[in-house]
């Protein structure tokens, strides 16, 4: 890991200036930020905005609503995804915890950190990361949290080093990125979202489009890849 790393502060100055400002989230209250997670399982952004808009339009939003709905209609939402009847039964499974909360989460969000995330957490496909983003996405605690897409990034340029362990990326991260993190909401939401953008379209994966990315020069993960496509190239 490199002794000097690349200030947060900058490394989003210089993805806005790619990017622009990022668009909101799609989605803020609580049990609707549950029922995004759920709706397609697997699917890209677009496939999932459309089974979300579909579960909308056919059965609603509401935990009383997805109880009451007929099986062939949250089938029909779920096939934008795969697994249509695990996303079925995942759809149901949010809908009965929520009574324990009397249909309403907003009680949660006024929980303390550790309190809130237990709860939310027991919904199916929240774990950490995205109970911590519907605690941010509700400007309740500031905490960056982070998608796949944007603990990629922020891994690959010096935030920590990978580890089998998903868990443990996310934690190591959030405690290296912690001493330069702003204590506000918006700040963190716009961060979030810009990361995400970042790993979604050039740090992606496989074949990440280095030669486009505003953070090349400070990224120990290009250098790394360079060093080892200059040897690869040196062997042929």
């Amino acid at each position: 890991m490199p002794s000097r790393r690349l200030p947060f502060a900058t490394l989003i100055e210089r993805l806005t200036k790619l990017y622009g400002e990022p668009e909101p989230p799609p989605v803020i209250e609580p049990f609707e930020m549950i029922l995004w997670e759920n709706v397609a399982y697997l699917a890209n952004d677009t496939k999932r905005a459309e089974a979300f808009g579909e579960l909308r339009a056919r059965v609603g939003l509401t935990p009383a609503a997805i109880r009451k709905a007929k099986d062939s209609a949250l089938l029909a939402v779920a096939s934008k995804g795969i697994v249509a009847k695990g996303t079925v039964e995942k759809l149901r499974t949010a809908a009965e915890i929520a009574r324990y909360f009397h249909d309403d989460l907003a009680a949660i969000l006024e929980k303390p950190l550790a309190a809130a995330k237990k709860d939310l957490r027991k919904f199916p496909a929240i774990g950490e990361p995205g109970a911590e983003k519907i605690l941010l996405f509700n400007q309740r605690f500031p905490i960056l949290a982070m998608d796949s897409n944007a603990l990629r990034v922020v891994l690959r340029i010096g935030y920590g080093a990978e580890h089998p362990n998903y868990a443990t990326n996310y934690k190591i991260a959030q405690r290296a990125l912690a001493s330069q993190l702003p204590d506000n909401c918006r700040t963190l939401i716009r961060a979030h979202q810009l990361l995400r953008q970042h790993g979604q379209t050039l740090c992606k994966t496989s074949d990440p489009i280095c030669n486009r990315c505003p953070l090349r020069p400070d990224c120990p993960y290009f250098r790394e890849t360079a060093i080892s496509y200059g040897q690869r190239q040196a062997s042929v």
